[in-house]
């Protein structure tokens, strides 16, 4: 359950705030439905900051319970009384929650007043709202691997490291964080993915881990994030998260340094000069060459390169699926440094702090790739007659960070993670 922090004052067993930092916090909340008074009334958030965005008469507000104060049935029901200048209402339970089909989730948000709310930052929002967003694109969306669906946080030797994987890429970032040490946690990427514009408007954030019994005296795991107006509480996920760190290549035979627009532009480009395939624009291979103080990007079989200047060192080239280096060059943004072992190897890209890495793509002559869809359909074929099915296949230093299977081109063949 979510939290809003109010300031303001109580009020018998009401409240009185300011209306536009009320209505600030419940956008910025991510849960459906509001508690008030305990727990007492639940009503629908949108619906309820809507109608106080609306409501006229004062900048203050005061709201208490409806019990008692309203004339015939509002006197029995449960429900808040609204009172704004000389203008007031009453707001039933569960105003604005729609039932049946289109339900409002069962989230909640509860609203909290007190005097002041003090907030001691250990970490930036808007560093960490942008740390999520280049990280948070990397998760799977597969609900066969339920771990790779989460984001997983670790802190250790004085940093906040975030980390995404999906079985082809694996993205992570790091910032400076010194309070707290040696504890990690996985959270789901759907509770994370309202969170990025609700911290890219707060002013101060303070980020902790925090267990407690929950209703069946089990231990539970939350990672606690605090601003001036919310307190969002994320549960962690169980699972065991893949050792990332045995998929980053330690030695390198070249690196280039270069501009992602001009990348981003050439690739695209490249992308839509073949058609004889069935394989969708985006996702047919792209050759990327390093050396000579460029880095080439090249579509299959001679049918068109394009060259960026770059600041190179050493020589080498990798196939990369296009719709993947397009992704990536566009998280990285701006000058990107590019790292490459061997054509087999994953690849590996950085910026300011912020690191991925992709799986290469096989990509061979029309003979060898004859050779190895023949030898392949020979190993997989049993008695009778089998139904053909192309693979695509991630590198094979890449195990520990998931079994992923992806429709692959007569083109390319991709060397599998499992």
């Amino acid at each position: 359950m979510e939290q809003a922090n109010i300031e303001g004052k109580r009020s018998g067993e009401g409240f009185v705030a300011h209306k536009d930092s009320l209505v600030n916090a419940l956008s910025r909340v991510l849960a459906e439905r509001v508690t008030l008074f305990d727990g007492d009334v639940t009503i629908g958030r949108k619906g309820f900051t809507s109608y106080l965005k609306a409501l006229a008469g004062s900048n203050i507000v005061k709201i208490v319970p409806a019990n008692g104060n309203a004339s015939g049935v509002q006197v029995a029901d449960k429900g808040i009384k609204v009172v704004c200048g000389s203008y007031q209402s009453y707001i039933p339970e569960g105003a604005w929650i729609r039932t049946g089909k289109g339900e409002i989730p069962f989230s909640f948000c509860q609203i909290r007043v007190s005097p002041s709310n003090a907030i001691m930052p250990n970490l930036g929002s808007i560093e960490l709202a942008e740390a999520l967003a280049r990280v948070l694109p990397f998760t799977t969306s597969d609900e066969k691997r339920p771990v790779l669906q989460c984001l997983k946080l670790e802190v250790k030797e004085g940093k906040l490291t975030l980390v995404g994987a999906d079985g082809y890429r694996l993205a992570i970032a790091n910032l400076d964080f010194a309070d707290g040490e040696g504890w990690e946690a996985l959270i789901q990427r759907d509770d994370i993915r309202g969170l990025i514009p609700a911290l890219r408007k707060a002013k101060r954030t303070r980020l902790a881990i925090e267990q407690k019994a929950d209703n069946d005296n089990l231990l539970a795991k939350y990672v606690v994030i605090d601003t001036e107006l919310v307190r969002y509480k994320l549960p962690c996920q169980e699972g065991n998260f893949p050792d990332y760190g045995k998929v980053i290549p330690k030695e390198f035979s070249c690196s280039a340094s270069f501009d992602t627009k001009e990348a981003i532009r050439a690739s695209r480009s490249l992308l839509t000069f073949w058609y004889d395939d069935d394989t969708k624009p985006l996702y047919r291979p792209l050759i990327v060459a390093v050396g000579n103080g460029k880095v080439t990007i090249e579509a299959k079989e001679d049918r068109g390169k394009a060259e960026i200047e770059a600041e190179t060192s050493g020589e080498g080239n990798i196939a990369v699926n296009g719709k993947y280096l397009i992704e990536v060059l566009r998280a990285c943004g701006g000058i990107v440094n590019l790292q490459m072992s061997s054509p087999t190897s994953p690849m590996l890209f950085s910026s300011n702090g912020y690191q991925i890495t992709v799986m290469p793509m096989f990509m061979g002559s029309a003979s060898e790739q004859a050779e190895q869809k023949a030898k392949a359909e020979a190993e997989a074929k049993p008695k009778g007659k089998v139904k053909r099915r192309a693979k695509t296949k991630m590198v094979a230093e890449a195990e520990v960070v998931a079994e992923a299977e992806e429709p692959a081109t007569e083109e390319t063949e991709a060397v599998a993670v499992a």
